[in-house]
């Protein structure tokens, strides 16, 4: 691998598939990159990886041939073998090409071939969920140091690798604007402010219980609604209700503005809403359409004294408002246990062990 004395320090990152496996990866190159680290990144060819990956200036994208790990039938299943190997080979090549003095995983399908061939190089692997997700569960066995966002997940984990670390959280989180948000918004701010987050992709269950409980919620609240690509309801209008089907560098800002989220239970939002101490509903996906880690992340939360979380199966809107009405009321409680926790934000730690790595790359 490259000495780090005699040349830049050079690391390649992986993970795609759900932003939830690249925006973490992106709150640890910003700071590589400051220190003067050569930076690629190996994602699907065109995969969501690529277009986030795109917008940073100085990271050397490299898409290679990736498969998806379904857990449901498709016809899929029996050629997406044939691509991983296909990427497997690809990344042998560039791993010998780049030889870089440490590789960082944050999971996805497209993480499995970039693992599985890196050859000599360090690998550190970052899990979010409060359960290892299929890919980390494969990729864990051929990793250095495994992260972890949540203290429990160790005993998943082999001995000797995980290390609580808790999550990395973008900078540019913390610098959002309460006046930038009004201005971009239209919202008076006479309110408290609702936020409602529905994921990368959006849900539509969640859309449709806040759209009918729009009547009450907005009695009480201005309410911002990022409810997904192609998922705006053009005929859904209501005094103080904005909706948006995406939102990128204005997301700080919202943050700023919202006095209470009602959010999806993936991993990186929620401990988003850690770190910045948002109060919180939480409605996480079922395990009819996930293996379940929304469910356990929920659970967790809750059990802390973070968040709120409501069963989408029996929610109802009233039962829904009801729950963010009680949430908002308490939130002074549940923004002083969230000030206590030490590991909502897990960039410092990662970095380090990142750097650590390099030493023996």
């Amino acid at each position: 691998m490259a000495d780090l004395t005699n040349e830049k320090k050079r690391i390649v990152f992986t993970g795609g598939g759900t932003a939830g496996h690249v925006t973490p990866n992106i709150a640890l190159i910003e700071p590589l990159l400051r220190e003067g680290w050569e930076v690629h990144y190996i994602g699907s060819e065109s995969g969501m990886e690529k277009g986030l990956i795109a917008g940073l200036p100085d990271v050397i994208y490299h898409g290679i041939s990736t498969g998806k790990l379904r857990r449901y039938f498709s016809w899929q299943n029996f050629i997406d073998p044939f691509r991983v190997i296909k990427g497997y080979f690809q990344v042998r090549t560039l791993i010998s090409r780049l030889q870089p003095n440490v590789i960082f995983s944050k999971g996805g399908f497209v993480s499995v071939p970039v693992v599985l061939g890196a050859g000599k190089a360090p690998v550190v692997a970052h899990e979010s969920d409060y359960s290892p997700g299929l890919s980390n569960r494969i990729a864990m066995h051929f990793t250095d140091k495994v992260c972890l966002s949540f203290e429990d997940t160790l005993e998943h984990i082999p001995r000797g690798k995980g290390i609580f670390t808790g999550t990395p959280i973008r900078p540019a989180l913390y610098n959002g604007s309460r006046e930038r948000a009004l201005a971009f918004t239209g919202l008076s701010g006479e309110k408290p402010v609702l936020l409602v987050m529905g994921g990368s992709l959006g849900a539509q269950k969640l859309n449709e219980l806040v759209r009918a409980a729009l009547p009450m919620l907005c009695e009480r609240y201005e309410v911002i609604h990022l409810c997904g690509r192609g998922k705006n309801d053009c005929g859904c209008v209501a005094c103080g209700y904005n909706q948006y089907e995406y939102i990128d560098k204005e997301l700080p800002d919202l943050f700023a503005l919202s006095d209470v989220v009602l959010s999806r239970a993936g991993a990186n939002s929620v401990f988003e809403l850690l770190a910045l101490n948002k109060p919180s509903v939480l409605v996480p996906l079922t395990s009819a359409s996930t293996r379940g880690d929304q469910l356990l992340n929920a659970t967790y939360f809750e059990k802390k004294g973070y968040a709120k979380a409501v069963d989408q199966n029996t929610a109802t809107p009233e039962s829904l408002v009801l729950a963010i009405d009680e949430v908002y009321r308490d939130r002074a409680r549940y923004t002083e246990l969230m000030c206590e926790d030490t590991r909502s934000d897990g960039t410092e730690a990662i970095l380090a062990i990142i750097k650590e790595a390099a030493k023996h790359g």
